[in-house]
């Protein structure tokens, strides 16, 4: 007997499971294709930080030159009188019975309170001289320190600028005091004083201002030192005083004086030697400024002028 199991059909096998082929993409346009970056392209691609630009500090001119006033504290020059400061500094008034401020705007009538109290003893004893008072032009900032324009000096509060011209015997408006100009004392050679401008009235001023004590310096063009040296030979103590006149570029549309250090903080100068000052130095300034008036030399042919290499 055959079992049934073995007679039965047999049943149908089952099919597997299959996913369904996916279906091809089509092969993209050949515009479509990028071509490959180039590696130099790539690394500028990538985003590289861009370090924060900082404002540099401000200079120290720009410091000085914003108070208004002086710093309240005891008078003080420190430093040098072209590297320091000022503290205590006090303000010549714009007018006085003797004087009067000039270039108002730039607000550097301010020195030290020995400086100041000079000044004003200064300005009324010219009237010997045969002056009405001084203009007196820079002396320092409301604190010193350096200037945005102008001098190297004046920073400590012991230096100020006298015009070479008299104060007039009115009031100067604020707009003349910002406009009109210092005369020069200088003939069209600029190497000599014009006779006619400086006057002995003049050379009294300066003699007055460099016999002060406290005064310890004096800067004029080197054209007034010469007539300075020339008109007073007779001056038994010139010495003392005209030693005191130095000669250097410019100064010959005001002086410049400048006192000693009055406290323990700032530089001293090394004193003057102690002579009229009157020999080679003087010589040698004057050539000194003849040159500097010649027009400078043309320049020397080069390959793109056409000379040999």
């Amino acid at each position: 007997m055959i079992p049934y199991s073995a007679t039965a059909e047999p049943q149908a096998a089952k099919p597997h499971a299959t996913k369904p082929a996916a279906a091809a993409k089509p092969a993209p346009a050949k515009s479509a294709i990028k071509a490959p970056v180039p590696v130099e392209a790539q690394r500028a691609a990538v985003a590289v930080p861009v370090p924060e630009k900082k404002n540099p500090p401000p200079l120290a001119k720009e410091l000085f030159g914003k108070p208004k006033v002086a710093a309240d504290l005891s008078p003080r020059a420190i430093g040098s009188y072209a590297k320091g400061c000022l503290s205590g500094g006090v303000h010549l008034a714009d007018n006085g019975p003797n004087w009067q401020a000039m270039r108002l705007s730039r607000n550097r009538a301010w020195g030290h309170p020995k400086l100041v109290k000079l000044l004003q003893r200064f300005a009324g004893e010219v009237k010997q001289d045969g002056w009405n008072g001084l203009l007196v032009g820079d002396i320092s900032q409301p604190r010193g320190g350096p200037m945005l324009t102008g001098h190297a000096s004046h920073q400590i509060g012991l230096d100020a600028d006298i015009w070479l011209t008299p104060m007039p015997n009115r009031v100067l408006t604020r707009k003349e005091r910002e406009e009109i100009s210092a005369t020069s004392m200088l003939d069209n050679t600029k190497l000599a004083v014009n006779p006619k401008v400086f006057t002995a009235s003049h050379a009294a001023v300066i003699k007055r201002a460099a016999s002060y004590l406290s005064v310890e310096r004096v800067f004029v063009h080197p054209a007034i030192k010469k007539s300075l040296c020339e008109t007073t030979k007779d001056d038994p103590n010139r010495a003392v005083w005209l030693g005191k006149v130095r000669p250097i570029w410019g100064h010959h549309y005001h002086f410049h004086i400048r006192i000693g250090c009055p406290n323990g903080g700032c530089e001293p100068q090394v004193p003057v030697k102690g002579d009229d000052g009157c020999g080679a130095e003087v010589t040698g300034w004057l050539k000194k400024v003849e040159a500097s008036l010649k027009p400078p030399p043309p320049p020397k042919p080069g390959p793109e002028m056409g000379a040999a290499e």
